[in-house]
């Protein structure tokens, strides 16, 4: 016998091995790109044989029953609108055959994936196929069937694992993606809302109008602009805030001086325990207009102190219901949050900082303020460095925070970000949410989605790939 690994053919690209194996595959490696099982008859396979073809005949059905449906709608999403005519045989009044743009869009979509997938279902399978042909040719062992299940449980079990993971990201994720970015590309909103009504392709407009472009829609530059600003305003203060504030409250608790440090760490991780949610709706009663924070503040003259010298014009003072009170009081709430999560994180990473390096430090006669700029800090971006990324993208995502804080207690009187159905509070994802679930603007919060997407996606390839440029691990070992 000929062992395995000398006759298989040596790590080609996807395309070009599939080339190869049609070029110098025999007869039955290039049937297998009409019938796929064709391969596997010739070399006694049998039960791959039928999966194959069963695979094959189940895309064909597929395509003729469901996807040709559709597809060949995908270019208009539908011409024929809904409407009632009167049907002589049953004297009733009946919806026509008519069109329905979102499913049009939707199930072409689903189609070009299934589609996709068989295509490289197909590649891989002439590609498999021609494997075994050189394999009879140099006389090396062919697994049977169940030998090939049992290496799926034991050399090849990563495939086995990844599976069902790969079909969830495709079906949960993909999809969801795709539809989102040619949902951008349409004038689905509400006066365009299947099944009453049809929408269609419309190219660039949404993007042009929501970087400033003319028309009725031209306060979307406008609002976009700003609500933009505040997003990475919010995101670079609320993850710098709690990240330091963190760091300085875990040193504070883990010192020395510090008497009773358990009872404090368990005050602090109270605001964990507790709800996110209901702790933000709670302060927002707080600080409301006619909240309990109010009453105190005009009982105290704090409030009539403001209005003399002209930092408010209310009987009150607008602290989550005016531009500027709103945003500083967003993030100080936010820290009272986020603080006792990064201090649990930052306990845990200062407890192997190296000791040798701390005690040299304080030989040579370093103040705890150096020995926190130039060993603490750096030492605690290095091992935490993946999270703050993660932490400043979520918080560019932070829906929570803004929206049980602001709904139904911020108002806008800026016309223009009202035109647009935004808030000067607002951050692009809960624009996002407003515009889908109050206004049914689905193609300008599909423009947005795929903004946020980009503005996400390149900062975190930019800081990643600061992060592992050069040998900053060998500082610390």
């Amino acid at each position: 016998m000929t062992d395995q690994t000398n006759v298989m053919p040596e790590k080609e690209g996807f395309f070009s091995g599939f080339g190869k194996a049609l070029v110098k595959g025999d007869l039955f490696v290039k049937l297998s790109l009409i019938w796929w099982g064709a391969g596997y008859i010739r070399r006694k396979q049998y039960v791959k044989a039928f999966i194959m073809t069963a695979l094959e005949v189940a895309v064909i059905l597929f395509t003729v029953g469901f996807a040709m449906k559709y597809v060949p709608k995908f270019s208009t999403l539908g011409t024929v609108k809904a409407e009632k005519v009167f049907n002589m045989q049953t004297m009733k009044s009946e919806f026509n055959d008519y069109d329905h743009s979102f499913k049009i869009l939707l199930f072409s979509l689903i189609s070009f994936v299934v589609w996709i997938t068989a295509v490289v279902v197909c590649i891989v399978n002439v590609k498999n196929v021609y494997r075994l042909q050189l394999m009879e040719e140099n006389g090396v062992h062919i697994n049977t069937f169940k030998e090939d299940l049992i290496s799926y449980k034991e050399e090849k079990f990563y495939i086995t694992l990844l599976t069902l993971p790969v079909l969830g990201v495709v079906v949960f994720t993909l999809i969801p993606i795709l539809l989102l970015i040619f949902v951008a590309f349409t004038n689905y909103d509400q006066q365009h809302m299947p099944p009453s009504s049809l929408f269609t392709w419309v190219g660039f407009s949404n993007f042009l109008s929501l970087f400033g472009g003319g028309g009725l829609t031209v306060t979307f530059g406008y609002a976009f602009v700003r609500v933009l600003g505040w997003t990475l305003v919010w995101a670079f203060f609320s993850t710098v805030t709690t990240y330091i504030g963190g760091i300085l409250l875990s040193l504070l608790l883990n010192s020395k001086k510090t008497r009773v440090p358990k009872l404090w760490r368990t005050l602090f991780m109270v605001t964990i325990a507790v709800p996110q949610f209901v702790s933000l709706l709670l302060v927002r009663n707080f600080f409301a207009n006619n909240g309990i924070v109010n009453s105190i503040c005009d009982g105290i003259g704090l409030t009539g102190f403001l209005r003399d010298i002209g930092m408010i014009s209310t009987t009150y003072i607008p602290f989550l219901s005016a531009p500027g009170w709103a945003h500083v009081m967003i993030i100080l709430i936010n820290i009272w949050i986020g603080v006792p999560y990064q201090m649990l994180i930052a306990t845990g990473v200062l407890l192997n900082l190296p000791a040798d390096q701390l005690e040299s430090a304080r030989v040579d006669g370093a103040k705890p303020f150096q020995i926190f700029v130039k060993i603490t800090m750096p030492y605690m971006l290095f091992v935490t460095g993946p999270a703050l990324i993660t932490d400043f993208v979520k918080n560019i995502n932070n829906f929570n925070v803004i929206y049980l804080l602001t709904q139904d207690v911020y108002v806008t009187t800026n016309q223009a970000m009202a035109n647009s159905q935004a808030k000067e509070v607002d951050l692009l994802v809960t624009w996002l949410f407003r515009l889908t679930q109050e206004y049914y603007n689905y193609k300008m919060a599909s423009a947005i989605g795929i903004i946020v997407f980009i503005i996400c996606s390149v900062f975190t390839l930019i800081a990643f790939n600061y992060m592992i440029k050069g040998d900053k691990e060998g500082t610390y070992q």
